[in-house]
């Protein structure tokens, strides 16, 4: 393995997608470049008053999408990172630290649309495509 899961994950240059769905099953993907890996196992991410937090209230699971191009399809590289909600914050040291890190990266409008902290913990970790290979080989 070349890069850690936390080194590769918090690249600055990277953006993922991250799919919920209701109770009901209803999926929705969005994008996101703000979730930061704290240790191997948590992932945090701010969001907004949008339908990704509204799924997570109803379905504390997730997946996370981080794909980059290669010269060839079968040289792309990326992780499917499976998650479980473990806390929702809408206000607390973790949220500021989230806004002030958007506000660097995006502005304070961004930052100040930030409405919860949510803390996942990681259940599972696929590569972008399954060869036969571990995760570890997909970055």
């Amino acid at each position: 393995m070349s890069k850690s899961l936390m080194e590769y994950f918090n690249r600055e240059d990277r953006l993922g997608v991250l799919a919920t769905s209701d109770k009901a099953g209803q999926v929705d993907c969005a994008y996101f470049g703000s979730p930061r890996m704290t240790d191997e196992s948590t992932l945090v991410v701010a969001l907004g008053d949008n339908k990704t937090l509204a799924n997570l209230q109803e379905n504390p699971h997730a997946c996370y999408f981080i794909m980059e191009p290669g010269k060839s399809i079968m040289e792309w590289k990326g992780l499917r990172i499976y998650l479980m909600m473990t806390k929702c914050e809408n206000e607390g040291e973790t949220l500021e630290m989230m806004r002030r890190a958007i506000a660097e990266r995006a502005g304070e409008a961004a930052a100040e649309m930030m409405r919860a902290a949510v803390t996942f913990s990681v259940s599972s970790i696929r590569p972008l495509a399954d060869f036969g290979q571990g995760w570890e080989n997909s970055i």
